[in-house]
């Protein structure tokens, strides 16, 4: 089975429409504050991604710089690889982005 893995709480944001594409796991709690030091967010993210592989989604809420993280740590779990679920504010659903950093899927040419 799949995972959302929900990059952090937001307690006002309706994310049940996600909840079809697998199992809802929250990275961070929604009142964590990145400051001035990333290294306990790294040593969070790091270890709830560890087994994040092809299939699974992020949910890109929360804190911009923990979204990064996210996206960064999941994607060095996953060979470059990661797929992101993105709001269609006019069909009101999420729409899977996959994304590879790698470059070793679709070509511009």
């Amino acid at each position: 089975m799949s995972t959302v893995y929900v990059v952090q709480e937001m307690p006002n944001h309706d994310i049940a429409p996600a909840m079809k594409f697998g199992e809802i796991k929250v990275l961070l709690p929604s009142n964590l504050q990145i400051a001035f030091s990333t290294v306990p967010t790294v040593r969070v993210l790091r270890r709830k991604l560890r087994d994040y592989k092809d299939g699974d989604y992020l949910l890109l809420t929360g804190d911009p710089v923990a979204i990064g993280l996210a996206c960064s740590i999941a994607s060095f779990y996953n060979a470059g690889r990661y797929t992101a679920l993105k709001w269609d504010r006019r069909e009101r659903l999420y729409i899977p982005v996959k994304i590879d950093i790698t470059e070793k899927g679709e070509s511009d040419e």
